[in-house]
């Protein structure tokens, strides 16, 4: 497949949650209170969302997303290794591994 020339506008590492619902509220809140803060307040540029996914979900489970938009992939790579790192074995810690995640890296673009 041929891609006609575009322009990246924004890089996203999109986090994919299968969540137990007995423990969907509790990520939600630790999402909000905790990881969304942090990644405010990280010096890496970057804008994050959490989603729920309504699609492809299991018996007994929540889905949910969560996208870090930055400008380069470099600031992505700076979360990951520092911030993200860290969150990520909190998360795994507090939930007891109950809690699966798979990421994504994703380049929007435009032709322009």
């Amino acid at each position: 497949m041929h891609i006609l020339p575009y322009f990246c506008t924004m890089f996203i590492h999109n986090t994919t949650y299968v969540v137990p619902n007995n423990d969907a509220r509790d990520f939600v809140v630790w999402v909000h209170q905790v990881l969304l803060p942090r990644a405010a307040a990280a010096d890496c540029g970057m804008g994050v969302k959490l989603m729920r996914i309504l699609s492809h979900k299991e018996e007994d489970t929540e889905c949910f997303s969560v996208q870090l938009e930055a400008p380069s992939s470099a600031h992505l790579h700076r979360w990951h290794i520092g911030p993200g790192r860290i969150m990520a074995d909190e998360l795994q810690k507090l939930f007891d591994g109950r809690i699966v995640g798979f990421g994504t890296l994703m380049e929007e673009i435009t032709a322009d």
